[in-house]
Protein backbone atom coordinates (compact mmCIF):
# COMPACT_ATOMS: atom_id res chain seq x y z
CA UNK A 1 0.00 0.00 0.00
CA UNK A 2 1.35 3.75 -0.90
CA UNK A 3 1.36 5.75 2.58
CA UNK A 4 0.78 9.27 1.70
CA UNK A 5 1.47 11.82 4.85
CA UNK A 6 1.17 15.51 4.99
CA UNK A 7 1.84 17.61 7.61
CA UNK A 8 1.48 21.71 6.92
CA UNK A 9 0.57 24.69 9.27
CA UNK A 10 -2.48 26.47 8.23
CA UNK A 11 -3.30 30.17 9.00
CA UNK A 12 -6.79 29.60 8.69
CA UNK A 13 -9.60 32.34 7.42
CA UNK A 14 -13.07 32.10 8.50
CA UNK A 15 -15.29 30.82 6.66
CA UNK A 16 -19.23 31.46 7.00
CA UNK A 17 -21.82 28.99 7.02
CA UNK A 18 -24.95 30.28 6.82
CA UNK A 19 -25.88 32.60 9.25
CA UNK A 20 -22.70 32.20 11.29
CA UNK A 21 -20.62 35.00 12.42
CA UNK A 22 -17.02 35.45 11.87
CA UNK A 23 -14.33 36.68 13.93
CA UNK A 24 -11.01 38.76 13.56
CA UNK A 25 -9.02 35.97 15.13
CA UNK A 26 -8.06 33.47 13.41
CA UNK A 27 -6.73 30.27 14.32
CA UNK A 28 -3.75 28.27 13.22
CA UNK A 29 -3.84 25.20 12.77
CA UNK A 30 -0.78 22.24 12.30
CA UNK A 31 -2.02 19.03 10.45
CA UNK A 32 -0.79 15.63 10.26
CA UNK A 33 -2.50 13.72 8.05
CA UNK A 34 -1.81 9.98 6.59
CA UNK A 35 -2.89 7.54 5.05
CA UNK A 36 -3.16 4.36 7.79
CA UNK A 37 -2.54 6.94 10.74
CA UNK A 38 -3.70 7.13 14.00
CA UNK A 39 -5.38 9.28 16.45
CA UNK A 40 -3.07 10.94 19.14
CA UNK A 41 -6.42 12.23 20.79
CA UNK A 42 -7.22 10.99 24.18
CA UNK A 43 -10.62 10.89 23.74
CA UNK A 44 -12.39 8.24 20.92
CA UNK A 45 -16.35 8.67 19.68
CA UNK A 46 -17.06 5.99 16.74
CA UNK A 47 -21.25 7.05 16.44
CA UNK A 48 -22.24 3.37 16.66
CA UNK A 49 -24.66 4.18 18.73
CA UNK A 50 -26.49 7.01 16.66
CA UNK A 51 -29.46 5.68 15.54
CA UNK A 52 -29.25 5.56 11.05
CA UNK A 53 -30.95 8.51 9.51
CA UNK A 54 -30.49 12.27 10.76
CA UNK A 55 -31.77 12.24 14.52
CA UNK A 56 -28.34 12.36 15.89
CA UNK A 57 -27.65 12.12 19.02
CA UNK A 58 -24.60 11.91 21.76
CA UNK A 59 -21.63 9.70 21.16
CA UNK A 60 -18.97 9.47 23.88
CA UNK A 61 -19.57 13.42 24.79
CA UNK A 62 -20.16 14.61 21.32
CA UNK A 63 -23.43 15.91 20.74
CA UNK A 64 -24.19 15.41 16.76
CA UNK A 65 -26.86 17.01 14.91
CA UNK A 66 -27.36 17.35 10.60
CA UNK A 67 -28.60 19.87 8.59
CA UNK A 68 -30.45 17.90 5.51
CA UNK A 69 -29.10 15.73 4.11
CA UNK A 70 -26.39 14.97 6.83
CA UNK A 71 -27.24 11.90 8.44
CA UNK A 72 -25.52 8.73 9.93
CA UNK A 73 -25.21 6.00 7.61
CA UNK A 74 -23.64 2.76 7.30
CA UNK A 75 -21.99 0.89 3.28
CA UNK A 76 -22.50 3.10 0.27
CA UNK A 77 -25.33 4.62 -1.98
CA UNK A 78 -23.48 5.27 -5.26
CA UNK A 79 -23.01 8.85 -6.14
CA UNK A 80 -24.12 9.88 -2.67
CA UNK A 81 -21.65 8.40 -0.08
CA UNK A 82 -19.05 5.80 0.62
CA UNK A 83 -17.56 4.53 3.45
CA UNK A 84 -14.02 5.65 4.57
CA UNK A 85 -11.30 3.12 4.79
CA UNK A 86 -9.47 1.94 7.93
CA UNK A 87 -5.61 0.39 7.44
CA UNK A 88 -3.13 -0.38 9.52
CA UNK A 89 -5.29 -1.56 12.33
CA UNK A 90 -6.37 2.09 12.96
CA UNK A 91 -9.63 1.74 14.29
CA UNK A 92 -8.60 -0.60 17.01
CA UNK A 93 -8.85 2.46 19.60
CA UNK A 94 -12.37 2.67 18.46
CA UNK A 95 -13.21 -0.63 19.19
CA UNK A 96 -12.85 -2.01 15.08
CA UNK A 97 -10.22 -4.43 15.05
CA UNK A 98 -10.29 -4.27 11.07
CA UNK A 99 -7.14 -4.44 9.62
CA UNK A 100 -7.68 -2.96 6.75
CA UNK A 101 -10.57 -2.58 4.41
CA UNK A 102 -13.91 -0.21 4.18
CA UNK A 103 -15.65 0.94 7.05
CA UNK A 104 -18.54 -1.84 8.04
CA UNK A 105 -19.62 -0.01 11.09
CA UNK A 106 -21.66 3.73 11.29
CA UNK A 107 -20.05 6.66 9.82
CA UNK A 108 -21.46 10.56 9.46
CA UNK A 109 -21.92 11.64 5.82
CA UNK A 110 -22.74 15.62 5.08
CA UNK A 111 -24.21 14.94 2.46
CA UNK A 112 -25.00 18.24 0.71
CA UNK A 113 -25.52 19.67 4.15
CA UNK A 114 -23.88 19.62 7.54
CA UNK A 115 -22.56 17.49 10.35
CA UNK A 116 -22.35 19.36 13.61
CA UNK A 117 -19.94 18.32 16.50
CA UNK A 118 -20.47 19.63 19.88
CA UNK A 119 -17.83 19.02 22.07
CA UNK A 120 -18.41 18.53 26.20
CA UNK A 121 -15.83 21.59 26.31
CA UNK A 122 -13.45 23.72 24.94
CA UNK A 123 -10.64 21.80 22.93
CA UNK A 124 -7.16 22.52 20.81
CA UNK A 125 -7.33 19.11 19.21
CA UNK A 126 -9.40 17.35 16.43
CA UNK A 127 -9.15 13.98 15.04
CA UNK A 128 -11.32 12.08 11.92
CA UNK A 129 -11.25 9.61 9.90
CA UNK A 130 -11.48 11.45 6.64
CA UNK A 131 -12.81 8.97 3.65
CA UNK A 132 -12.90 10.42 0.16
CA UNK A 133 -10.71 13.39 0.91
CA UNK A 134 -11.82 16.36 -1.96
CA UNK A 135 -11.38 20.01 -3.09
CA UNK A 136 -14.74 21.07 -1.62
CA UNK A 137 -15.02 19.19 1.86
CA UNK A 138 -14.56 21.81 4.36
CA UNK A 139 -14.38 21.74 8.86
CA UNK A 140 -15.40 24.86 10.31
CA UNK A 141 -13.94 25.52 13.85
CA UNK A 142 -16.55 27.69 16.57
CA UNK A 143 -15.91 28.71 19.61
CA UNK A 144 -20.01 29.71 20.70
CA UNK A 145 -21.41 31.34 17.61
CA UNK A 146 -17.70 32.91 16.41
CA UNK A 147 -16.07 31.32 13.90
CA UNK A 148 -12.31 30.51 14.23
CA UNK A 149 -10.85 29.28 11.20
CA UNK A 150 -11.75 26.35 8.32
CA UNK A 151 -9.54 23.30 7.08
CA UNK A 152 -10.71 22.28 3.71
CA UNK A 153 -9.93 19.08 2.33
CA UNK A 154 -6.98 20.67 0.25
CA UNK A 155 -5.25 21.16 3.44
CA UNK A 156 -5.11 17.25 4.11
CA UNK A 157 -4.08 16.54 0.35
CA UNK A 158 -2.75 18.96 -1.76
CA UNK A 159 -3.91 16.44 -4.86
CA UNK A 160 -7.24 15.96 -3.27
CA UNK A 161 -9.83 13.91 -5.73
CA UNK A 162 -12.08 12.22 -4.31
CA UNK A 163 -10.06 9.43 -4.50
CA UNK A 164 -12.84 6.40 -2.78
CA UNK A 165 -10.22 3.43 -2.14
CA UNK A 166 -7.76 2.81 0.62
CA UNK A 167 -5.28 5.72 -0.80
CA UNK A 168 -8.23 8.28 -0.43
CA UNK A 169 -8.62 8.26 2.92
CA UNK A 170 -6.70 10.20 5.36
CA UNK A 171 -6.65 10.01 9.10
CA UNK A 172 -6.13 13.45 9.91
CA UNK A 173 -4.55 14.87 13.56
CA UNK A 174 -5.63 18.81 13.67
CA UNK A 175 -3.99 21.05 16.52
CA UNK A 176 -5.56 24.41 16.56
CA UNK A 177 -3.57 27.33 18.81
CA UNK A 178 -7.66 28.79 19.77
CA UNK A 179 -9.60 26.75 21.53
CA UNK A 180 -12.80 25.80 20.01
CA UNK A 181 -15.90 23.82 21.13
CA UNK A 182 -18.03 23.26 17.95
CA UNK A 183 -16.69 21.87 14.59
CA UNK A 184 -19.67 21.91 11.64
CA UNK A 185 -18.39 19.66 8.42
CA UNK A 186 -19.68 20.95 5.21
CA UNK A 187 -19.17 20.02 1.11
CA UNK A 188 -20.93 21.64 -1.71
CA UNK A 189 -20.53 18.31 -3.67
CA UNK A 190 -21.51 14.49 -2.62
CA UNK A 191 -19.75 13.91 -0.20
CA UNK A 192 -17.67 14.13 2.63
CA UNK A 193 -17.61 11.11 4.85
CA UNK A 194 -15.87 10.25 8.34
CA UNK A 195 -15.83 8.56 11.43
CA UNK A 196 -13.33 7.58 14.25
CA UNK A 197 -13.27 11.13 15.66
CA UNK A 198 -10.93 12.24 18.67
CA UNK A 199 -10.40 14.95 20.70
CA UNK A 200 -8.68 16.57 23.57
CA UNK A 201 -8.48 19.83 25.22
CA UNK A 202 -4.81 20.52 24.32
CA UNK A 203 -2.30 19.48 21.96
CA UNK A 204 -1.75 15.85 22.64
CA UNK A 205 2.17 15.90 21.89
CA UNK A 206 2.02 18.80 24.79
CA UNK A 207 0.83 16.37 27.92
CA UNK A 208 3.51 15.05 29.40
CA UNK A 209 3.46 11.27 30.05
CA UNK A 210 2.44 10.25 34.09
CA UNK A 211 6.05 9.33 34.53
CA UNK A 212 7.58 12.49 32.57
CA UNK A 213 5.37 14.27 35.17
CA UNK A 214 6.71 12.55 38.17
CA UNK A 215 10.39 13.00 36.79
CA UNK A 216 9.36 16.94 36.57
CA UNK A 217 7.56 16.80 39.61
CA UNK A 218 11.45 15.29 41.37
CA UNK A 219 13.48 17.73 39.30
CA UNK A 220 11.70 20.57 40.81
CA UNK A 221 11.35 19.45 44.24
CA UNK A 222 15.29 18.89 43.87
CA UNK A 223 15.92 22.72 42.17
CA UNK A 224 13.49 24.03 45.60
CA UNK A 225 15.88 21.54 47.91
CA UNK A 226 18.81 23.47 46.28
CA UNK A 227 17.68 26.81 46.41
CA UNK A 228 17.03 26.58 49.81
CA UNK A 229 20.35 25.03 50.92
CA UNK A 230 22.06 28.46 48.49
CA UNK A 231 19.85 30.89 50.45
CA UNK A 232 20.61 29.65 53.97
CA UNK A 233 24.24 29.10 52.99
CA UNK A 234 24.53 33.20 51.86
CA UNK A 235 21.98 34.34 55.33
CA UNK A 236 24.81 32.48 57.23
CA UNK A 237 27.79 34.07 55.50
CA UNK A 238 26.30 37.40 55.83
CA UNK A 239 25.09 37.91 58.88
CA UNK A 240 27.01 40.48 61.39
CA UNK A 241 29.03 39.16 64.21
CA UNK A 242 27.60 39.50 67.62
CA UNK A 243 30.73 39.74 69.34
CA UNK A 244 33.55 42.35 68.50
Amino acid sequence: MKVRSLRTMVMATPFLIGMGLASNANASFVIDATVGGAATGVTYANFDNLPLGSLGGVSNGITVSFVPDGQTVTGAVSGIYAAPFLSNSNGVPFGDSTVSGADTTKYLTTGLGQVSLLFPGMEKYLGLLWGSVDNYNHLEFFAGITSVGTVSGLDIFASANGDRGINGTFYANIVSNLAFDRVVATSSQYAFEFDNVAYNESDPEEVPEPMSLGLLGLGLLGVGVAASRRRKSASVGTEPALFA
